[in-house]
């Protein structure tokens, strides 16, 4: 039997045309609308509308909204220094002069209103006196929408007031690692091309922060893998443009330095859009695509003894595997590799499947409901898989799903607040009972940097309150 050739790059980001084509899942710019979701809360909570949200009232005076580009409001610290003003036996003049000098030392240390969607450029100005200043903001500015109150039990979603040196782009298909309590994001593209810089973003205090970095650093890259070894992150593979990458690269984020891992013996095809978990010394890599088919092997780099001797292992699975695809998402759960979606470039995906990594036997989920998705995230909280965004056929879906790993079948939950714009191609982590979410696509050129959180309410003490084991049919 033949192998269909493809090298995902019918897939919508390997294009960045919205141009549909016949057999390509690109999306039509009139089709740019949320697709209508039947989740709710549990037993005793308000049904949802077909967002799968709480419905928002609408915003008096100087809200801000996550859907423009930016808002109305003064930042909360112009307001404060506006109010700091005390009167003195000592002083003369209007309540406004006062004001006024109160406001001067805020309106001269560059910083910015909370941004919105996409990022404009920077521009440089070609006066003396009004040199161009970095894309920084001294302090966050908090939102100002109306939302209703939600329980304490429930999950919300709201836009993080972000400051700092932020990437000042948009960006898809990078990656984010959490080291401590800061998301390590590298790479990614726009619709400009990729790019092989490092932001960090705290997730603590919401600051961005752009560090030096020195050594052997990669070239502009998307669609690879980033996999955290003690305070190390080994970057596989990936690629832009027509380029494929079968490198390994290293980045100490203690000394900031990158460098270029020696690899013993055979190495795994040039690819990108696949996985990686980490399991027993070694990190697993599934599927993806080399430009010309896409891929369904597994690889295992050895990483027990430290990330300076490493050596790839290629594995021989055993039992059907699943078709050949990428931009599907892998997790790691017991001794088990749950790999959910996914698209060969033709056709997208809607099975999950299961590699017992000790015996590298694959098995099929059998489900009662099958969602179609690529280029999603997957996010493990206790026994559920946060499954949000991702392209689901005809569009990118806004619905949150919830995989349940004890009776392996999927659950729909609502969340209060205002969700993100639907998309694909971005970066979720769990951080401080949160996920963030960094980043996406809508495909062609919507592309949005911005930083989303759901705060998990009661679901953030699934990890501490059940144990469970996930067991195959």
């Amino acid at each position: 039997m033949s192998v269909p050739q493809s090298g995902l790059s019918d897939v919508p980001e390997e294009s960045g045309n919205s141009t549909p084509v016949p057999g390509s899942p690109y999306i039509h710019p009139a089709h740019h609308q949320a697709s209508t979701s039947t989740s709710t809360f549990n037993v005793g909570s308000p049904q949802l509308p077909a967002s799968g949200t709480i419905p928002t009232t609408p915003t008096s005076v100087g809200s801000n909204s996550s859907s423009n580009g930016h808002g109305n409001g003064h930042p909360h610290g112009h307001q404060h220094s506006g109010s700091m003003s005390r009167k003195s036996s000592g002083v003369r003049g209007s309540r406004e002069s006062l004001r006024k000098q109160a406001l001067a030392p805020s309106a001269s240390n560059g910083s910015l209103t909370p941004r919105e969607g996409h990022t404009p450029r920077r521009v440089a100005s070609n006066s003396g006196a009004a040199e161009a200043k970095p894309r920084m903001r001294a302090v966050p500015k908090l939102a100002h929408t109306d939302q209703p109150i939600a329980p304490t039990t429930g999950m919300y979603w709201n836009r993080a007031p972000v400051f700092g040196e932020t990437p000042g782009r948009p960006m898809k298909a990078h990656s984010a690692t959490v080291v401590d309590n800061v998301v390590w994001v590298f790479g990614g593209c726009d619709e400009s091309g990729c790019y092989r810089d490092v932001y960090c973003f705290d997730t603590e205090t919401m600051h961005w922060s752009h560090p030096t970095m020195t050594g052997d650093i990669p070239p502009p890259c998307r669609a690879h893998t980033a996999t955290l070894i003690d305070r190390k992150i080994v970057f596989i593979a990936g690629g832009q443009g027509p380029n494929y990458y079968d490198k390994t690269y290293i980045l100490d984020t203690i000394t900031r330095r990158w460098k270029l891992a020696a690899i013993e013996g055979d190495i795994p095809p040039p690819r990108r859009a696949h996985t990686a978990v980490l399991y027993k010394g070694q990190i697993w890599i599934f599927g993806g695509g080399n430009g010309m088919q896409a891929l369904n092997d597994v690889w295992a780099l050895d990483v027990a003894h430290g990330v300076d001797r490493l050596k790839w292992t290629k594995i021989e699975t055993h039992g059907k595997r699943p078709s050949e695809r990428g931009y599907h998402t892998a997790n790691l759960v017991g001794n088990h590799m749950v790999v959910i979606g996914g698209s060969d470039g033709r056709e997208t995906y809607q099975d999950i499947w299961f590699l017992n990594l000790d015996t590298a036997v694959w098995t099929k989920a059998k489900l009662d409901k099958e969602y179609k998705r690529l280029s999603h995230t997957a996010t493990q909280v206790g026994s559920y898989l946060f499954v949000i965004g991702g392209y689901d056929g005809p569009y990118f879906s806004p619905e949150m799903l919830l995989f349940n790993l004890v009776t392996l079948q999927w659950e729909h939950r609502g969340a209060y607040g205002k969700p993100p714009i639907q998309r694909g191609y971005h970066c979720v982590v769990l951080a401080d009972s949160r996920l963030f979410l960094i980043g996406g696509s809508h495909g062609g050129k919507d592309l949005w940097d911005d930083v989303q959180t759901l705060d998990l309410g009661g679901a953030a003490y699934l990890p501490q309150v059940m144990s469970f084991t996930l067991e195959m049919p």
